[in-house]
């Protein structure tokens, strides 16, 4: 239920359709008795397009996101025992209608993955992803991820697939109940540096203590907050990363899926 609930909260919570649905609404208010409030939505509507659109407001939203853990290094430490990887880099709907492997802006995700992969040979080796949409097309991530990895070169036999998780909490829980970690074994967590504060809170709740390896960066650092967007797609789309990850923090610790609001190293 959470799935969908979140699912659907999130198409009207996300700014761009939110700009767009006050946009609408206030034009057919414009058409009615109620023409302020109608001017005054639209007018609402146009000013958060060019904010969001144009202004850095989308850097400030990712930056602490992804500053919040420090890229990875091995250190004098031993390597590490394991390494799992978040799904959310194939285009599951693409790949199946065209029989092909085809990935997202996240795919740096797969690529970092297969590195470790080959800088640790010993390690045990995990991606973890179901479906993420609503409605089911036919195609887990994990199915698609056998193919990328063997064509990667990497045996298919030292990748584990965990097919069923549908959001970050399940992909925390049902990795924990596959691969039963031990106390004291060092395990890698690989995904999107704008997405680690949630995933590394969901893993410890679950009680699997992991690493955080960073990866896929939207930014180059605060020097971005200097910088407008040039497009107004660029900068909606990255509100809309920004605000996807604050609001599921915060959802995610009201429901009790991590112990802290912005978990940290």
């Amino acid at each position: 239920m959470f799935f969908y609930l979140s699912k659907i909260a999130w198409f009207f919570l996300q700014p761009s359709n939110l700009l767009v649905l006050l946009a609408v609404a206030g034009a057919l208010l414009l058409l009615g008795r109620y023409r302020r409030l109608g001017g005054s939505l639209l007018g609402l509507a146009l000013a958060g397009l060019l904010i969001c659109g144009f202004s850095p407001f989308g850097q400030l939203l990712v930056l602490p996101l992804e500053e919040r853990f420090p890229q990875w290094q091995q250190g004098s430490g031993p390597p590490p025992d394991g390494i799992v990887v978040l799904g959310g880099s194939f285009d599951t709907a693409v790949s199946a209608g065209r029989e092909t492997v085809t990935t997202n802006e996240a795919g740096e995700r797969l690529t970092a993955f297969a590195e470790l992969a080959r800088r640790f040979p010993d390690a045990k080796l995990v991606f973890t992803g179901g479906s993420g949409r609503i409605l089911f097309d036919g195609a887990t991530e994990a199915e698609i991820a056998r193919s990328f990895f063997t064509g990667l070169g990497i045996d298919p036999a030292r990748v584990i697939l965990e097919d069923r998780s549908r959001n970050t909490w399940q992909n925390a829980v049902f990795t924990r109940d596959l691969v039963d970690p031990n106390r004291g074994e060092r395990w890698l967590l690989v995904t999107s540096a704008t997405h680690m504060p949630r995933a590394v809170g969901c893993f410890r709740a679950a009680g699997f203590d992991v690493e955080a390896y960073p990866v896929d960066y939207r930014t180059r650092g605060w020097s971005d907050l200097r910088r407008p967007f040039s497009a107004v797609s660029e900068g909606l789309r990255r509100v809309d990363t920004g605000m996807r990850e604050w609001i599921g923090l915060v959802a995610y610790r009201a429901t009790g899926r991590t112990q802290h609001l912005f978990p940290a190293p």
